[in-house]
């Protein structure tokens, strides 16, 4: 029976509306666990990540392109983090405005306690720090990466992994950051003209 109009077929409405919601939440959940990679347009720069310590269970790694909302390509190495401690982290990013320069800055860590964070994905465009690694394998092809799950390239790129690592004076310029879980403790956000950045 033909509803009267302007009026709504709850029942339709039903049949479309749950597969699709059941793919949402799929991918919801698929994102979460860091099975998908979130695709969204990075910005113009690059921001700064620090830490004095990073210790993690399984890191993979390969080369990745970036695009800001303009198209442009921006190379960088992505780095997939498994189970990861941080003694303390620092992120900041430095902003044009009408004002000047303000810097936005995110601290956590350090008195409050470790930061921890799971299957964390950074798009890097440089990493500092003295590393050590365990079971590391340079040069496997990136399609069979499977150190962290769903982290890995397309088939005959270089990738790199390792069962732990562990880094400290961690600094890095990175252009987007995404995670599964993240626990921040002793979370602090500053903005401040012409303020501190990281380092």
């Amino acid at each position: 029976m033909t509803p009267p109009e302007g009026k709504t077929s709850w029942k339709k409405a039903a049949v479309v509306a749950v597969p699709a919601l059941a793919a949402v939440a799929a991918m919801a959940v698929g994102m979460a666990e860091g099975v998908l990679a979130s695709s969204f347009a990075v910005s113009g720069s690059a921001f700064q990540v620090s830490s004095g310590e990073l210790s993690s269970k399984g890191l993979a790694s390969y080369v990745h392109v970036d695009r800001s909302a303009d198209g442009t390509g921006h190379p960088v190495v992505l780095l997939g983090i498994g189970d990861a401690t941080l003694s303390d982290i620092c992120q900041s990013a430095q902003v044009d405005t009408p004002l000047g320069t303000v810097v936005f800055k995110l601290t956590a860590g350090g008195r409050a306690g470790q930061v921890r964070a799971s299957n964390l994905v950074i798009d890097s465009e440089d990493l500092v720090g003295d590393a050590a690694f365990g079971r590391v394998q340079l040069g496997r092809d990136a399609s069979t990466l499977d150190a962290v799950p769903g982290v890995q390239g397309e088939a005959g790129q270089f990738g790199l992994q390792a069962s732990e690592v562990s880094v400290s004076g961690v600094r890095s310029h990175a252009r987007s950051a995404t995670g599964g879980d993240f626990k921040l403790k002793g979370l602090s956000l500053d903005v401040n003209l012409n303020g501190k950045a990281c380092f």
